[in-house]
């Protein structure tokens, strides 16, 4: 699955059950879409799931936004 904004904002859909139309690069995913720590776990391993990277617990603590996502990702894919 190629890294780019439609495949994550879908798997945030998903794992959030929020809508897609809420969902932007500048989306934070605990102020906007009410996630708390759970759903943020379920979240990385969708992540690992699709894109063969999670986001390490130490780091979730860095990632407010969907932006903050793809970069990771995208990071960690290199």
């Amino acid at each position: 699955m190629d890294i780019n904004f439609e495949n994550v904002r879908d798997i945030i859909v998903n794992t959030l059950s929020c809508d897609a139309d809420q969902v932007t690069l500048e989306t934070n995913l605990f102020e906007d879409l009410d996630a708390d720590s759970l759903e943020a776990v379920e979240l990385s391993l969708a992540l690992e799931e699709a894109f063969g990277v999670g986001i390490a617990d130490e780091d979730m603590g860095k990632i407010q936004t969907v932006q903050d996502i793809l970069t990771y990702i995208e990071s960690k894919k290199q």
